[in-house]
């Protein structure tokens, strides 16, 4: 790997490069660097499907956290796919 990843983005690489072949990224630098970008991929439609970029009326305080929540975990999201997308650069 020529980048430090973070918490976050290492973990997702690790749960997947472990499913694969039983191995942590360390292990297998090229399939790890292989895979980030499609791991990317999928977390950005994740963003996209799961977690929509909608406005909410926000009328109640119960209705502004859960748009607030949203909004968090899609920018987390987003923020792992452009990490992982950097993994080669």
């Amino acid at each position: 790997m020529t980048k430090q990843l973070s918490p976050a983005a290492n973990a997702v690489l690790t749960a997947v490069t472990l499913k694969r072949y039983d191995v942590p990224p360390e292990g297998l630098p090229a399939f790890a660097e292989e895979m980030a970008p499609l791991i990317a991929a999928a977390l950005r439609a994740a963003a996209d499907q799961v977690v929509l970029e909608v406005s909410y009326s926000k009328e109640s305080p119960w209705q502004v956290a859960f748009a607030d929540r949203d909004a968090q975990l899609r920018r987390d999201l987003l923020a792992i796919a452009a990490e992982l997308e950097g993994v080669n650069a």
